[in-house]
């Protein structure tokens, strides 16, 4: 039987999560005065919690740990599900109180307690586990180890997180661990300062990011690439203030279930206000501001808006993970009639940005509403299958590659994510496409129809790269710093190879900046060699070389970034040259 893309995903799912109960197992061997908290398969892996007391734990003892892990499988032929009462469980895990509370908070809901068993452990445990471990279980790999709080609560015990993966075939783990090393040179963090492009200091807060000149340079370039796309397309930019009345955000359903990311709101002459967390109810009083009619449909507002969301700092990470995000934000309100063809264009924008970015393997994940889950989602079944199966059709007709995704749904509508592949394999979550059938009605948003009659708009949520932030930092790993030409800070660095030269390697540093090129001139008291390196430390795309020769001839010495000398033109072949890579986008 052919084994479809939700199967492989179950068994590696299952696979981690069986490799998180033999660590489990081999950390309670070792330290048996340890106590094991909770263990899930997460993304690429699984972890494992554990409460080492006043032992510390370190990857030095990872040897150990993944010896014991091999011995003790051996013997695990199969895992031995249980039902239990809530006495039986209380008694089998009588000495660790993170069971004893997972026991109380399982019976409260109501749940069937399960225990799994193999070998000579037992967890207490939801499922989810291969048959025969000591067959399927061969390539294990431990990672890394953090500390966690329990439960990700900060007033709770901080606990040892281990990290590990397993993958089923000794291939696929030399791959993952092959991306892993190759990722630590990509990491952006440690690039953004070899760099210069951006900061994060501790007297601004975690999460709170900014951008060098350098690093703004990078930003300024998408957003100017974005505008001119949106520009073609017939988008029109507004800008909307950082607050505002958390009256209307509590009108649209954001209050409810955006709370937990949304910061303490603060009061303003006997008002309450908060940060915004998403640009969309400022869009739309922009729309409510004034009568509509169907001809001034579709309506296409953007503005890269800055958010602010509450992200604990345990899941912060350099630009991936930030406190303040710059969504590149459009909302089309339309007639019904007209979602197909925005949707298309919307699409058709993401592909052709894609396309600059370098990014050529993408996919789409389909998120839909879980229809048992009445409290995440506005409960509305008609108009949640309705809105799905239109996504479904545009997904279909546009030959996107998709993935399924039950319950990952805004609660206001289905969406599109499109997720990409960077150099390295690695997948990143970008643009998005949301389709919201209820908001224009909840928050009574018309337009006069072509028969007079007052009907609701279609809203299209899109963000073209989803977060400024993010999508820089995925530039940076996926070029592993060395960005092509047109986004690149510094485009140019003339070098003189000595002070006879300084004033040719003036003029040259004039003009190109003249032609609007980002040019640097470095006519240091430095040799030649270490100046080059620098500019090669610095993965400046073109070093132009001038010596008696070149100023006499009134040429350069190419040398681009990477490569050897490329030989001596004149200036204006080079400023065409440059010209070109820039406006095409070349990658």
């Amino acid at each position: 039987m052919k084994q479809t893309k939700e199967f492989e995903k179950n068994y590696l799912e299952h696979l981690r999560h069986s490799a998180s109960h033999l660590l489990a197992a081999a950390v309670l061997d070792l330290w048996p005065n340890a106590k094991n908290a909770i263990g899930p398969a997460v993304e690429n892996g699984f972890y494992y919690d554990f409460d080492f007391g006043k032992t510390k734990i370190s990857e030095a003892d990872f040897p150990n740990i993944e010896q014991k892990m091999q011995e003790l499988v051996k013997s695990w032929n199969s895992i031995q599900v249980k039902n239990v009462t809530q006495d039986q469980a209380k008694k089998n895990f009588a000495d660790n109180p993170y069971k004893q509370e997972l026991i109380e908070e399982f019976s409260q809901e109501g749940k069937q307690l399960t225990t799994y068993t193999s070998g000579n452990f037992t967890d207490l445990c939801r499922g989810g586990h291969v048959e025969n471990p000591s067959q399927m279980l061969k390539y294990v790999k431990l990672l890394s180890v953090a500390g966690a709080y329990w439960r990700g609560d900060e007033k709770n015990t901080m606990l040892t997180r281990i990290y590990g993966t397993a993958f089923p075939t000794k291939a696929g783990l030399d791959y993952y661990l092959w991306q892993m090393e190759e990722g630590k040179k990509r990491d952006h963090r440690k690039l953004g300062q070899q760099l210069d492009l951006f900061v994060i200091h501790e007297d601004i807060g975690k999460g709170l990011p900014l951008l060098t000149p350098k690093g703004t340079i990078i930003r300024n370039e998408i957003l100017k690439y974005e505008r001119e796309l949106e520009r073609e397309s017939g988008f029109q930019e507004v800008w909307t203030p950082h607050i505002a009345k958390s009256d209307l955000y509590k009108r649209t359903g954001h209050w409810d279930h955006y709370r937990e990311v949304m910061y303490a709101p603060f009061g303003i002459e006997d008002e309450t206000y908060v940060l915004k967390p998403m640009n969309c109810p400022h869009h739309y009083m922009i729309y409510a501001s004034r009568p509509r009619s169907y001809k001034d449909l579709p309506m296409r507002l953007s503005e890269p808006g800055t958010c602010y969301r509450y992200e604990k700092s345990g899941e912060l990470g350099g630009l991936v993970r930030v406190r303040a995000l710059t969504i590149d934000d459009s909302h089309i309100l339309m007639r019904e009639d007209q979602i197909d063809a925005e949707f298309g264009l919307c699409i058709n924008l993401i592909l052709k940005m894609f396309l600059s970015f370098g990014l050529k393997e993408y996919w789409v994940r389909l998120s839909l509403n879980d229809p048992a889950d009445h409290i995440k989602y506005i409960a509305d079944p008609k108009t949640w299958e309705k809105a799905g199966k239109k996504l479904e059709d545009i997904v279909k007709s546009h030959k996107l590659k998709v993935e399924l995704a039950t319950g990952e749904a805004s609660f206001y509508g289905p969406k599109i994510d499109f997720m990409v592949n960077d150099a390295i394999g690695r997948q990143w979550q970008m643009s998005t496409l949301q389709l919201d059938l209820f908001m224009a009605e909840r928050l009574n948003l018309e337009y006069t129809d072509v028969d007079g009659t007052k009907k609701h708009p279609v809203i299209l949520h899109r963000g073209l790269t989803g977060s400024l932030e993010r999508t820089i930092g995925l530039l940076i790993e996926h070029y592993a710093g060395a960005f092509p030409v047109w986004l690149s800070p510094v485009q140019a660095i003339v070098i003189p190879i000595s002070d006879q030269q300084s004033v040719y390697a003036q003029k040259i540093h004039q003009k190109l900046r003249q032609e609007r090129f980002r040019v640097d001139l470095d006519a240091r008291s430095l040799s030649m060699q270490k100046r080059i390196r620098e500019a090669e430390l610095q993965k400046i795309p073109y070093m132009l070389i001038v010596g008696d020769r070149e100023a006499k001839s009134g040429t350069i010495a190419l040398r681009a970034r990477g490569e050897k000398d490329e030989g001596t033109l004149k200036l204006s072949e080079f400023i065409g040259r440059l010209s070109k890579e820039v406006t095409t986008k070349q990658v």
